[in-house]
């Protein structure tokens, strides 16, 4: 009977039990179904953006024509967000892009137009900030002395590929490119004038123009990251010169890449005693200064990304540099290492070793040889002493700019507006080491810079260093396509650190460890809310400040 009675309770406790349970889950699902029927009701919309606002299909559209119907401008109308820009600037040099008609509206209305699509949506913030129409700006058409490279156009050279130049032999190109088809390893050359047989480091370099060295829009630009991200790699040597060790790799289908190795860690700060010139290039540095530039519409660093490799079978065992090779060894945590050869940070106190021979790189793609694309290197007029104790001489001449403004090439065309603009990406990712610069030789002064080796960026974020900034502090020019992408860059829509940091996510490394850090980020917002500073301080001090880049769409 006792047994009976015992049974009989604890089923009784037992169903009591999973009746609770049931009725609990019930609760729950009402509450989920609550909630997910409120995230489903879009934002009231603006009379004047209703209509596409409530047809998804009809947004980019809306967006289109609004884009025609808005202008960019400091009008007073957007003064609480955008600063005043005076009314007399200098109007924009030959090859402006031709533009629509100047109609009502405001760079203000405009950003808001974007910003609620993108809320609508709920897209990534990176797309939302490319298909904003600072972003999709028209271009100059390009004439064919535009192109950097071009496949050649003879009826009987159906492989060559060269500068597209008169004077070229077709049967010199056709002869190199079957030599090197032979050569042991090499994938077994196929190209034909069809852009669909060339690889994705060929595609890149027939893709640089006079004004960038890739085209954002490029379906190709993906092609080429995943390549140097996956591809085989078939040889690897110690690129000369430079202070510190670099490799030069390459690819079963003719393509190299410049390979920087991790040195230290991601979030160890420089120390604060070391001298700009004393500090170690960070390979995370060179893959989100490419994302960087990128986000700030300049497309004038070559793609990056990042990979890890094995040290003995990716180095090691294939290298043919018997200098390199002698430089290996195992250190006593059982880390496979090297140091190579270099100026000054190629020994065993500095070595590059793996974990134990895993090592995490960054990959960045080669430019065009100089055989078939010279570059010129200049020096920049605010290049650092490298001296513990000697000042150069913009830092001890505040009218330093007057003297540079006057000599060649400063003095006329955009030469001075694309030096603060490499003067602006330097602050906001603190690299301090920007003593030279490249341009290519075919366009002449008419042309961008090129910013390469940005190893020694986003080594501080507790300290920004406002002398990176003085070319736009004693010249107070910027150009106004800049300075209207910096303040949308601003915006809590489109704020830097929020797209720096969706974009690193795309790079093969950024599931081992975030590129950046959560400081490093926030600095870039902080860095940026200095340079719009400094720009509003050279307005109130100036008239002649923004290079009109944009005629065609002020409203005054």
């Amino acid at each position: 009977m006792m047994k009976q009675r015992f049974g009989r309770s604890t089923r009784s406790i037992y169903l009591g039990l999973v009746s609770l349970s049931l009725a609990l889950h019930l609760l729950l699902a009402l509450f989920c179904l609550s909630i997910l029927q409120t995230s489903c009701v879009l934002p009231p919309s603006s009379s004047s953006s209703s209509s596409s606002s409530s047809n998804p299909n009809t947004e980019t559209q809306h967006l289109q024509s609004t884009y025609r119907s808005s202008s960019i401008s400091s009008a007073s109308s957007s003064s609480e967000e955008l600063p005043t820009i005076p009314e007399n600037e200098e109007r924009h040099k030959p090859n402006a892009p031709t533009t629509p008609p100047k109609e009502e509206g405001s760079f203000k209305q405009l950003i808001r137009v974007v910003e609620g699509i993108h809320k609508v949506k709920g897209r990534s913030k990176v797309d939302a900030l490319f298909e904003h129409p600072l972003y999709n700006l028209p271009r100059p058409e390009l004439l064919e002395d535009d192109w950097l490279l071009r496949v050649k156009t003879n009826g009987h050279d159906a492989k060559g590929v060269g500068r597209g130049e008169e004077g070229d032999d077709p049967s010199n190109s056709n002869s190199q490119w079957s030599a090197s088809s032979e050569e042991e390893g090499f994938d077994k050359v196929t190209w034909t004038r069809d852009g669909e047989t060339h690889p994705p480091w060929l595609r890149f370099h027939l893709g640089i123009s006079r004004w960038e060295l890739y085209n954002r829009k490029d379906p190709h630009l993906a092609q080429l990251t995943h390549y140097l991200a996956t591809q085989r790699i078939l040889g690897a040597v110690q690129k000369s010169g430079g202070t510190q060790l670099k490799l030069l790799i390459s690819f079963p289908n003719h393509g190299q890449a410049l390979l920087k190795p991790m040195k230290q860690s991601r979030d160890e700060e420089t120390d604060v005693n070391l001298f700009y010139f004393s500090d170690f290039e960070r390979h995370n540095a060179e893959i989100s200064a490419f994302h960087l530039d990128r986000l700030l519409g300049f497309n004038r660093i070559p793609p990056v990304v990042g990979r890890l490799i094995n040290v003995i079978t990716d180095i090691k065992e294939i290298t043919t540099d018997k200098k390199l090779s002698r430089t290996f060894y195992t250190s006593p945590a059982g880390n496979v290492c090297f140091y190579g050869q270099c100026e000054i940070y190629c020994t065993t106190e500095h070595p590059v070793c793996g974990r134990p021979h895993v090592l995490e790189v960054s990959l960045a793609a080669m430019l065009p040889d100089l055989t078939l694309a010279p570059r010129r290197s200049w020096r920049s007029p605010w290049r650092r002493s490298y001296s513990r104790i000697k000042l150069a001489q913009w830092e001890k001449d505040p009218a330093y700019c007057d003297t540079v403004k006057q000599t060649p090439p400063y003095n006329h065309g955009t030469r001075l507006v694309d030096l603060i603009d490499m003067a602006v990406l330097d602050f906001l990712m603190g690299n301090m080491d920007r003593h030279h610069y490249e341009t290519f030789e075919k366009f002449g002064n008419e042309t961008f810079l090129l910013h390469l080796d940005n190893g020694r960026a986003f080594g501080r974020h507790s300290q920004d260093e406002p002398t990176i900034l003085a070319p736009l502090q004693q010249c107070c020019r910027i150009r106004r396509s800049t300075l209207l992408r910096l303040r949308l860059l601003s915006l809590p829509g489109f704020r830097l650190s929020d797209v720096m940091r969706e974009s690193l996510v795309g790079d093969p490394l950024a599931g081992h460890a975030p590129l950046l850090s959560e400081a490093h980020l926030s600095a870039l917002d902080r860095r940026l809310a200095t340079v719009l500073h400094t720009v509003h301080t050279c307005q109130n001090q100036h008239k002649d400040v923004i290079y009109n880049d944009l005629e065609g769409y002020d409203e005054d």
